[in-house]
C-alpha cells in the first residue's frame, strides 16, 4: 500500500514537473516570437520609409521629365505655327501678284473690246446704209418685174408654189408607184419561192375516194344467204349499219352505198366477217356488226395518233386525236380530209420555217383546221364554226382557234400563222389531182360562174381560171369607173354566194384598162 502511494506521488511529481517545464518553455517561446516580430516590424517600417523616400524622388524626377517634354512640344508647335504662317503669307503674296497681273490683262482686253466695238458700230452703220440701198434697189426691181410679168408679188409667190407643188406631187407619185411595184414584185417572188419549195418538199399522191364499197363474194349463192328468208338478213344489216346494200347482176360482188364512210367501213368489215364465218342470221349479224364497230373505233384512234406523230404535233387532247382519226373516213370532193389536213400541216410548217415564224404552231393549226368536218354530220353549222367550238372546248390556244376561224376567209386574218394555214389549205385543195368531180358538173360550174359575171352591166368579158377558184372580169372603162368597180365586185361576190355551191372560196378579180392610141404621120 505504501509502495503504491509512493509511486503515485512520484508519478504526480513527474507530471507536475513536466507541466511546469512546459509552461516555462511556452513563455520563453512567446517571448522569443514577440522579439522577432518587433524586429520584423522595425525593419518593415524602415523599408517603408525607404520606399516612400525613393518614390518621392522618382516622382520628382518624372515630373521634371514631363515638364521638359511639354516645353519641347510647345516649342515645336510654336515653330510649326510660325512656319505655316510664313507659308500662308507667301501664298497670299503670290495670289496678290496674280490678281494684279489678271487685272492688268483684263484692262488690256477691255480696251481692245472697246476699240473693236467702236469698229463694229461703224461697220454696222455702213451695213445699214447698204441695206437701205439694197431695199430701194429691190423695190425698184420688183416694180420692174411686176411691170414686165404683169404679176404682183403675192401672185408670183402663188404661181411658184403651185408649180413646185405640182412637180413634187408628180415626183412623189412616181416614186410611190416605183416602190409599190418593187415591193409587190419582191413579195410575189418570195411568196412563189416559199410556196414552190413547200410544195416540192411535200409532194404526195392523192387518190380520189368514192362513196361506195364493193365486197367480193366467193360465189353467187352467197347473195341469197345475205338476203336471207324474206330479206330479213339484208334488212338487219342495213338497219344496224345504216347503209344501203346493192345486190344486182354484178357477179360475185355486193356494193355498199353510204356517204358516211364510217358506217360504210363498219358494214364492209361486218360483211367480210360474216362471209368468212358462213353463219348468217340476225343474231350473228348483230354480233359481227358490234365487233366491226369496235375494230373501226380502234382504227380511228390509231389513225389519229399516226397523224399526230407524222406531223410532229404534241400535247393534243385525246378527244381531238379521236376526231382526227374520224377524218380518215371523211372526204371533200373525193379528197380524204385526214390526208388533206396532214398535207396542210406540213405545208404551213415549211412555209413558217422559211419565214421565221413558229413552225410548231403552224403545223398544229394546219392539222386541226378541218377538225369540224368530223362532226359536221352530227352538229348543225359550218365545219369552221364547229371546229372553233370544239377547239375552245378542249383549251386550244387562241392563235390556233383564229387560224381555224379564218382559213376560209370567214374572218380577216390577224396573224401570220392564220395566213399560212389559209394558203396551205388552198394549195392542198386546188393542186392538180387533189380533188375531183364529175367532168360535166365541173364544166357547168365554170359556165355558171362566167354567166353570173356577164349578167352585170358594164362587164365586157370574164374568164374562170384555177379550176374555178378565181374569175377575172374585164370591164368597160367608159361605163365603170374605179369607184363603181368596188361595188360591182361586191355584188358579183354576193350573187355567186347565193346562187352557187363550191368548195373553198372564189376570188373575183375586176380589171379595168384605159388605152389612148394616136399615130404620128
Amino acid at each position: 500500500m505504501g509502495l503504491g502511494v509512493a509511486i503515485a506521488l512520484i508519478v504526480a511529481a513527474l507530471i507536475v514537473g513536466a507541466a511546469v517545464s512546459g509552461i516555462i518553455c511556452f513563455k520563453q517561446g512567446a517571448l522569443h516570437r514577440q522579439r522577432t516580430a518587433e524586429a520584423v516590424i522595425g525593419s518593415a517600417e524602415k523599408e517603408a520609409e525607404r520606399i516612400t523616400a525613393e518614390a518621392e524622388k522618382n516622382a520628382e524626377y518624372a515630373k521634371k521629365e514631363k515638364l521638359a517634354e511639354a516645353n519641347d512640344q510647345i516649342h515645336k508647335q510654336r515653330q510649326d505655327a510660325e512656319k505655316e504662317i510664313k507659308e500662308r503669307r507667301s501664298e497670299v503674296s503670290r495670289q496678290e501678284r496674280r490678281v494684279n497681273q489678271k487685272e492688268e490683262t483684263l484692262d488690256k482686253k477691255i480696251n481692245s473690246l472697246e476699240r473693236k466695238e467702236e469698229s463694229l458700230q461703224s461697220k454696222l452703220k455702213k451695213v445699214d446704209e447698204r441695206m437701205a440701198e439694197a431695199e430701194k434697189l429691190k423695190a425698184s426691181q420688183l416694180k420692174e418685174l411686176e411691170r414686165i410679168s404683169q404679176f404682183t408679188v403675192d401672185q408670183a409667190k402663188e404661181f411658184l408654189l403651185n408649180s413646185l407643188e405640182g412637180e413634187l406631187v408628180h415626183e412623189k407619185a412616181v416614186k410611190i408607184a416605183a416602190y409599190d411595184s418593187q415591193i409587190k414584185e419582191e413579195c410575189e417572188n418570195r411568196a412563189r419561192q416559199y410556196i414552190s419549195l413547200a410544195i416540192a418538199r411535200c409532194s404526195a399522191d392523192q387518190v380520189s375516194e368514192s362513196a361506195v364499197s364493193v365486197v367480193p363474194l366467193p360465189n353467187d349463192d352467197m347473195k341469197g344467204r345475205i338476203i336471207g328468208r324474206e330479206g330479213r338478213n339484208i334488212r338487219a344489216i342495213e338497219t344496224l349499219t345504216g347503209v344501203d346494200l346493192i345486190i344486182d347482176d354484178t357477179p360475185e360482188a355486193i356494193t355498199i352505198s353510204c356517204f358516211d364512210q364510217v358506217r360504210r367501213e363498219i358494214a364492209r368489215i361486218a360483211l367480210e366477217k360474216l362471209i368468212a364465218d358462213g353463219r348468217i342470221h340476225p343474231t350473228r349479224i348483230e354480233e359481227m356488226v358490234d365487233k366491226a364497230r369496235r375494230e373501226v373505233e380502234h382504227k380511228i384512234k390509231q389513225e389519229g395518233e399516226r397523224a399526230v406523230l407524222e406531223t410532229n404535233v404534241h400535247g393534243i387532247n385525246h378527244e381531238l386525236v379521236k376526231l382526227l382519226g374520224r377524218l380518215r373516213y371523211r372526204t371533200s370532193y373525193r379528197q380524204n380530209v385526214l390526208d388533206h389536213s396532214i398535207e396542210v400541216a406540213h405545208l404551213a410548217g415549211m412555209m413558217a420555217s422559211e419565214l421565221g415564224v413558229d413552225a410548231n404552231l403552224a403545223r398544229r393549226a394546219g392539222l386541226l383546221h378541218d377538225i369540224g368536218k368530223a362532226l359536221s354530220y352530227e352538229i348543225e353549222g359550218s365545219h369552221v364554226q364547229i371546229g372553233v367550238d370544239v377547239c375552245k372546248k378542249y383549251k386550244e390556244s387562241p392563235d390556233v382557234i383564229h387560224a381555224i376561224e379564218a382559213h376560209h376567209g370567214d374572218v380577216e386574218t390577224r396573224t401570220v400563222v392564220a395566213a399560212l394555214v389559209q394558203a396551205a389549205d388552198a394549195i392542198s385543195a386546188a393542186r392538180p389531182g387533189a380533188r375531183s368531180e364529175n367532168y360535166e358538173n365541173y364544166i357547168k360550174r365554170l359556165e355558171k360562174l362566167e354567166e353570173i359575171c356577164k349578167s352585170f352591166d358594164g362587164v365586157d368579158n370574164c374568164y374562170a381560171i384555177q379550176a374555178g377558184r378565181e374569175v377575172r372580169v374585164m370591164v368597160k372603162p367608159e361605163k365603170l369607173n374605179d369607184e363603181r368597180m368596188v361595188i360591182v365586185a361586191r355584188e358579183i361576190s354576193q350573187k355567186i354566194e347565193n346562187e352557187m355551191s363550191y368548195p373553198g372560196q372564189i376570188k373575183v378579180n375586176l380589171i379595168r384598162e384605159s388605152r389612148v392610141v394616136d399615130y404620128a404621120k
